[in-house]
């Protein structure tokens, strides 16, 4: 059975959930139904009917059509010739909504495909609208959709308030195991009790999915998110961005690609696959990323193949590769200096982690299973209290 989105229960509605009122909508390039049809467009159609208008657009990190490639390239709003509505950018001079841009509206509509892990900025963007429509006496709305990594398992430390960032706005850890609208609900429970808020579930979803269960089209929602496999390793390879490791951006699999010019592939993967870490086979290649680190060089690393996705530890791999550089090529590894994602202090992969204790066990060469015993115990603190927002079973 196909699962139907949040979206497609707001159509089946009637739009029922908008009457008389005039909204506002968060949304981006991968807002779209099981036709393909983008959210703009379903409410333009059905906005003059249903009595309701839309009269103002946001769009999150990457643009409303997901034009910037990497961190840290803001973009600026604009007027949307065929709706004839601002577009505002909230990735950019502002990353939380003004009152003059909330003016007028009665709610606001969230329609974002989050992919299960903290880093990704558009929860963070969500808790930020949710902040400012508390403040304005401002309905929030949020269409659910699949976490594409599904929503059983939960993985990573939590975030140190320290360590608060556009990466981390609120305590999660790094893999969560909730869709956005049970996210919202979450934050709406622990930080915004006085803000109005409305999810529209969706139908069909069960836990264990992952998006290729759901029978529903990828829309892409960020550049390097090309398919829903790259969601899948994100949670871990993320943490290269805070390296000089490449993270494969620059080809056409980013996340699941890593390397340098620096590494032998081979003897790299056969150390890697000597941890026997579970779900997972590292394949030597090389590969010459076309933007981004390493651009024209020839890099030799890895492809991460994922051979067994209900079992599979994305954090853990990610630590496993980063602490076999820190090992294997001392004088060649290093950690990003900032800045990174609006911090210019921190060092950008203790934001990333949420801590500065794993970055000092890596260089310390501490073992991987010590790492993993403190993270985890974490990351139960957390399982204990997601069942709270569950919408589905």
């Amino acid at each position: 059975m196909t699962v139907k989105t949040g979206l497609e229960k707001l159509i089946e509605s009637g739009f029922s959930f908008l009457k008389g009122k005039k909204i506002g909508l968060l949304c981006n390039q991968a807002s779209i139904d099981s036709r393909f049809v983008h959210v703009i467009d379903i409410l333009k159609k059905n906005q003059g009917k249903n009595r309701f208008s839309l009269s103002a657009i946001f769009g999150p990190q990457h643009g409303l059509w997901g034009h910037t490639q990497d961190n840290m390239i803001e973009w600026q709003g604009f007027r949307d010739g065929r709706l004839g509505v601002p577009v505002y950018s909230l990735y950019g001079e502002h990353r939380k909504p003004t009152p003059e841009m909330l003016k007028g509206l009665a709610a606001l509509v969230i329609d974002l495909q989050d992919v299960g892990s903290r880093y990704y900025t558009f929860i963070w963007t969500m808790a930020l609208c949710m902040e400012a429509c508390e403040e304005t006496g401002i309905e929030i709305i949020v269409l659910d959709r699949p976490n594409p990594i599904g929503g059983s398992h939960v993985e990573g430390p939590l975030l140190d308030e320290n360590f608060r960032s556009f990466v981390g706005w609120h305590s999660l850890p790094v893999r969560h195991g909730l869709t956005i609208g049970e996210i919202s609900q979450y934050f709406k429970e622990q930080f915004y009790p006085n803000l109005s808020l409305q999810v529209i579930p969706m139908e069909g979803w069960k836990r264990e999915m992952y998006f290729t269960d759901t029978h529903l089209p990828w829309g892409i929602p960020s550049p390097n998110m090309p398919i829903p496999e790259t969601a899948l390793v994100y949670p871990g390879i993320c943490l290269l961005e805070a390296t000089n490791i490449s993270e494969g951006r620059g080809t056409t699999r980013p996340f699941e690609m890593v390397g340098a010019p620096w590494i032998d592939g081979w003897k790299f993967s056969k150390q890697l696959n000597a941890s026997k870490l579970p779900g997972v086979y590292f394949r030597p290649l090389q590969f010459q990323p076309t933007f981004n680190k390493y651009r024209g060089e020839v890099c030799e690393g890895c492809f991460i193949h994922v051979t067994g996705h209900k079992i599979f530890k994305p954090f853990q791999t990610g630590i496993a590769i980063i602490l076999e550089a820190a090992r294997s090529y001392p004088d060649m590894f290093e950690w990003k200096q900032p800045p990174y994602e609006y911090e210019f202090e921190k060092m950008p992969f203790d934001v990333l982690a949420g801590n500065s204790w794993i970055r000092e066990k890596i260089n310390n060469l501490s073992g991987l299973d010590e790492m993993e015993k403190r993270w985890e115990k974490e990351a139960s603190q957390f399982f204990e209290i997601r069942s709270d927002y569950f919408l589905y079973q």
